[in-house]
């Protein structure tokens, strides 16, 4: 008897087969002697749609919403059918005698492996690959300690809730919005709200009124210090105050009434987790978050150089303690070699800043595997990103940074200016980054308060030491309204307010960016036309993170197993119903954002114009129409007869015209024109010589050719 092994993706599906035996290579799975190994395509059975449940639901009908089935049911999903019916039929065969579940080791992977075992009906106990890394030695130390599968049955709970309830309330409320406003709208449990946190940015910009103020610094000699109020604020904005003290202070004395010299201390940051990993690679490099997702995929399933990437702690577990020198040694190769090799010749003993196993659930943080790496193999991105990994995993077993932080205080006038400055002692862990390592939190702000800029040197200073003004420095400076979201500034938001998980926080941008509500303006997220009228079309209470973080935490205690799966499930309907009731009585109004000056030549209606993958797209917003064509400009061949210059083709009610985009001029195409142009002539000889003996006459088969096409 042999086991059924079923695993996310045919690339891991090939790895698992390699090292467990299974070399036997077939259309839909591997076999060996004690496993076939075989694959889903991401999900092979999904929440069946509501046309599955009645047809009349496949028209979209405001009246019969909201739509919400008694008992969810599943269906095998048409574009990967064949495979799901390759995996139900080995499940059907006589020599499987158990199965073991090898998809991702996270929700979703066992949403997705459930929904395939109960759609083929296979009700016999199974057990559970749980893995962390791609390895060999991983694959096979889990086959060695496979778990039972009813081990995470609250995992699936979890799982279930969260599809059922991006279902109810993402289904329903798209249909409300779009046909109570005739528009293509689409709104979702985590979605909304995220759209929702960048609009209230939007209005926070657009409401800001800047203000003009200066700030004032004396040159001391030796120093400068910047002067502020008993506030702690150095701005000025009375431009009449900073002008009477720049006269008050010229060339005065002072006295340093305060050296402070504090020794500080800084530990390495944590290890990475998805969503510091992708902040981290946003700010350096520019990545979105998917990008980062898929370049981090790539190196964990195809390199098997990183450990598993969809996790949300940053803290390893005390039975992975051994394994580290192991790590270590298998980066410590280029420019890793002199940072890595040091740590080698000593003991490693970790801290809790490190190994915390009270702070790991399903896995551990992002760090390399065993594997050695081959730094030429990994493409520009794959090397950034893992750059990122084993700077930061090498780090974890530096000292502390240490550092002198020094103040001073100085009195001239009655007024009082500041310096701050340090003097590093011992670079610690910041070695690893080349003595350098910035750390730019999410500051959306903004606005310096004036109080003076730390990490200058300062010389050695006394208290009661006197200086003399040697001059004053008045700068102008302009308050700044808060920032636009990054993806790295948006992420740390979404993880703030628990919205969504690492592993599908990516895509939620992504949908928001696909469905044309924000998009991309170099690093910073806009809201569109589309986007600010949608967030005031849908309720309050889906606008916020609040009630999405609440379902999600309480996602979280159904697969910890202090929650209960129907009482959850009872509020989204609830809450699905007062939604759908919301928009149905709405008597706001939707204009679309992107009308454009083309109108469609079948039923005059002005054409809409759409963001794709491929460049702009004109589509006719009439539902019983579907004309669309590319938005992009088509330059003819022919030339505007004032500037001579290749005229745009356009398309009208009476068909194609072209006209000079500097001049303006219009000519219309005439299709049953008989003109023949040099290109065509050509393609005619070809045609025509083709079916001649070789030895006709060129010009007889040209001016027949013509002939016969001015004939037609």
């Amino acid at each position: 008897m042999k086991a059924l092994v079923l695993a996310e993706k045919p690339s891991v599906a090939r790895e698992i087969a390699r090292v467990m035996g299974s070399r036997e290579k077939h259309k839909s799975y591997f076999e060996g002697p004690k496993y076939v190994v075989t694959w889903a395509l991401g999900h092979l059975v999904g929440l069946a749609e509501p046309e599955d449940y009645d047809h009349k639901y496949q028209t979209w009908a405001l009246e019969d919403l909201p739509i919400l089935p008694d008992k969810m049911k599943h269906k095998v999903l048409r574009e990967t059918s064949h495979q799901y019916k390759a995996v139900q039929a080995l499940l059907k065969r006589k020599d499987i005698s158990e199965v073991i579940v090898a998809t991702d080791a996270a929700r979703e992977g066992e949403l997705l492996a459930r929904w395939i075992l109960n759609m083929a009906k296979w009700n016999k106990p199974f057990k559970r690959l749980w893995i962390s890394s791609q390895t060999d030695k991983a694959i096979k130390e889990g086959f060695a300690g496979l778990k039972p599968g009813s081990q995470f049955d609250r995992l699936y709970e979890s799982a279930r809730c969260r599809a059922e309830a991006d279902w109810m309330v993402g289904l329903n409320v798209t249909r409300a919005l779009t046909c109570k406003f005739n528009a293509q709208l689409s709104a979702g449990r985590v979605q909304t709200p995220t759209l929702g946190m960048i609009m209230e940015r939007e209005k926070e910009i657009t409401s800001f009124r800047s203000q003009e103020y200066d700030t004032i610094s004396v040159d001391l000699g030796s120093f400068e210090a910047s002067w502020r109020a008993s506030s702690g604020d150095g701005r000025i904005f009375d431009k009449g105050q900073s002008e009477k003290l720049k006269q008050k202070l010229d060339g005065r004395t002072g006295v340093i009434t305060s050296v402070k010299k504090t020794e500080k201390s800084e530990p390495h940051p944590l290890a990475y987790d998805l969503t510091e990993l992708q902040r981290d690679a946003n700010r350096r490099f520019g990545f979105s978050a998917k990008q980062t997702s898929n370049v981090l995929q790539k190196l964990y399933e195809q390199h098997k150089l990183v450990t598993y990437p969809r996790t949300d702690s940053r803290y390893l577990t005390s039975d992975m303690v051994s394994t580290l020198k192991e790590r270590l040694e298998s980066v410590a190769v280029g420019p890793y070699a002199a940072l890595a090799r040091p740590l080698l010749r000593k003991s490693l003993s970790p801290g809790k800043r490190v190994v915390d196993d009270s702070k790991v659930t399903d896995h551990h943080a992002i760090i390399p595997t065993e594997e050695t790496v081959l730094l030429n193999k990994l493409s520009t991105d794959e090397r950034k990103l893992y750059d990122l990994i084993v700077r930061r995993f090498i780090s974890l077993f530096y000292p502390p940074a240490k550092y002198d932080a020094v103040s001073v205080t100085v009195q001239i006038e009655g007024e009082t200016f500041s310096a701050k400055g340090t003097t590093v002692k011992d670079s610690g862990w910041r070695e690893v980054y080349g003595g350098d390592f910035d750390d730019e939190g999410d500051d959306d702000n903004q606005d310096s308060n004036g109080t003076g800029s730390s990490g200058k040197l300062l010389p050695e200073l006394t208290q009661g030491e006197k200086v003399t003004v040697r001059r004053c420095i008045v700068k102008p400076g302009r308050t700044q309204p808060p920032k636009r979201y990054t993806e790295a500034a948006l992420l740390s938001q979404m993880e703030k307010h628990g919205l969504g998980t690492p592993a599908t926080r990516a895509d939620i941008i992504e949908k928001l960016v696909s469905s044309d509500t924000i998009e991309r303006q170099g690093a910073s997220l806009h809201p569109t036309g589309k986007g600010k009228q949608l967030i005031d079309l849908v309720a309050p209470a889906l606008r916020t993170p609040e009630l999405t973080a609440l379902w999600e935490a309480e996602l979280e205690r159904i697969a910890k197993g202090q929650g209960k799966a129907d009482p959850f499930l009872r509020g989204i309907r609830d809450m699905t119903k007062e939604l759908v009731a919301g928009v149905k009585g709405s008597d706001a109004e939707y204009k679309p954002h992107n009308v454009s000056n083309s109108h469609c030549p079948d039923c005059g209606t002005r054409l809409l114009e759409k963001k794709t993958k491929r460049g702009k797209l004109l589509v006719c917003p009439s539902e019983d129409c579907g004309y669309k064509r590319s938005g992009e400009k088509r330059l003819s061949n022919r030339r505007c007869p004032q500037c001579h210059k290749k005229m745009e083709m356009k398309e009208g009610k009476a068909g194609l015209y072209v006209q000079c985009l500097g001049c303006g001029i219009t000519e219309t195409l005439n299709k049953d024109s008989k003109h023949v142009n040099k290109r065509e002539e050509r393609k005619l000889v070809q045609k025509y010589s083709k079916q001649e003996s070789i030895g006709s006459n060129l010009g007889e088969l040209l001016k027949a050719a013509l002939e016969k096409n001015k004939s037609e």
